[in-house]
């Protein structure tokens, strides 16, 4: 359950909410925007809350236009730091908190403030370990130009086809995440610019962890300076990068008491997602074969194209399907699923050779064996490949059952 909550409104001590705003060089519009972001939490937020402004090494009046709202205003205080980075700034004010969950928000001040209460909510409910405004999820609002919306579009659906993510904005600066998840999550995160909102995201999702997506209202801010091409080649840079170290077995937090337990069967999901990449692995598999029959004979063929998604087919299943991340039984898991590849490579070249004849008859037909054969395979994936030892003691993609964390 919840821990109680002090009384809503301003707080100076143990906070629920504590919301960051990262600024650098904005002496023009910090006080409008702070004195804003105050009058509405003091009016709609129901729970204690406080305002950190992370100046990171301004080279203007930022600091002392910070410190005076400090002065002013109840519940704003001021972290400062002497190196340029948003990932930066947010990693010293989340580390130095002692509220329930953190959040944060651009300056600007471009997504709609009222989205901030049902994402607290949700954390502190239980419901979701991070909460995130999204400009793409159905029902957002969202006013910019053409290529900004383009290249937000094209980014966020590269991380859905590497990653499978199923976040649609990882960008957004409007986000909440649980504290003691924040905790657990921030040394695994190496960027220290605009790819931190990214890693934090992916590394949550790594691990199992649930993230809420509100819609946003969202308007361009026309003054914004933030570099868009530079930034999103950097953000690619990084996109491979944590791609590199997931697939080293990398990313794992240890969780504590923040984790959620797993679930005892999860096979309607594992099935559904074992569907989706056996359909993918199968138009692959027969691309190729299709390619390489004009080369080599049937047996041959079927043989390459069998072999050559095998590898792929099976890290998606061992990742998505089943959940494993870690190193933990790599070996022997690796060891049982030769095993199932050396069954479905020599059942489709018998296959393709018994048929050999037309090109569409070795289609069907190796379409017609791989049907039944997936089928034995998800059994021997289930079953046997990676079969569970008990309950996990990490989190693996299910319900919380509740815990001692900060979030209650």
């Amino acid at each position: 359950m919840p821990t109680p909550a002090a009384p809503p409104g301003p707080c100076a001590v143990a906070p629920v909410v504590d919301v960051t705003v990262p600024v650098y060089n904005e002496e023009h519009v910090l006080r409008s925007s702070i004195e804003r972001l105050h009058a509405y939490l003091s009016s709609a937020l129901p729970w204690a809350w406080r305002i950190t402004i992370a100046d990171n090494a301004s080279t203007d009046s930022t600091r002392q236009v910070a410190h005076a709202l400090g002065a002013e205003l109840p519940a704003v205080r001021v972290v400062e730091l002497d190196r340029k980075g948003r990932g930066r700034a947010l990693r010293a004010a989340w580390t130095a908190t002692d509220a329930e969950v953190v959040a944060y928000m651009d300056v600007d001040l471009s997504t709609g403030l009222e989205a901030l209460a049902p994402m607290v909510a949700a954390i502190r409910s239980g419901h979701s370990e991070l909460a995130i405004g999204s400009r793409l999820a159905p029902g957002a609002a969202v006013a910019r130009g053409p290529r900004r919306e383009f290249i937000s579009r094209t980014y966020n659906r590269i991380l859905r086809a590497i990653f499978l993510t199923r976040f649609r904005d990882a960008q957004c600066g409007f986000k909440a995440v649980r504290a003691d998840v924040a905790q657990a999550l921030l040394p695994l995160v190496e960027d220290e610019a605009w790819f931190f909102d990214t890693e934090l995201l992916l590394l949550a999702e790594h691990n199992g962890l649930r993230i809420l997506e509100v819609p946003v209202d969202w308007v361009d801010d026309p003054d914004s300076r933030v570099h868009v091409v530079a930034t999103a080649r950097d953000d690619l840079r990084g996109v491979l990068r944590v791609f590199a170290s997931f697939l080293r077995g990398h990313g794992r937090a240890d969780l504590g008491s923040a984790a959620r337990a797993g679930l005892t069967d999860d096979m309607g999901r594992q099935l559904v997602t074992f569907l989706k990449v056996g359909v993918l692995s199968t138009l692959a598999s027969l691309a190729i074969y299709l390619l390489a029959r004009t080369v080599w004979g049937a047996g041959v063929s079927a043989a390459v194209a069998f072999g050559s998604v095998a590898a792929a087919n099976s890290w998606a299943n061992r990742r998505y399907t089943f959940g494993h991340h870690a190193r933990a039984d790599r070996r022997v898991q690796f060891a049982r699923l030769t095993v199932t590849f050396l069954l479905g490579i020599s059942v489709s070249v018998a296959a393709a050779v018994l048929a050999d004849g037309s090109r569409t008859r070795e289609a069907l037909t190796l379409v017609a064996v791989w049907v039944p054969l997936a089928a034995v395979r998800f059994a021997l994936l289930r079953a046997w490949v990676f079969r569970r030892r008990g309950v996990p003691s990490t989190v693996q993609r299910t319900r919380w059952s509740g815990g001692s964390g900060a979030g209650g």
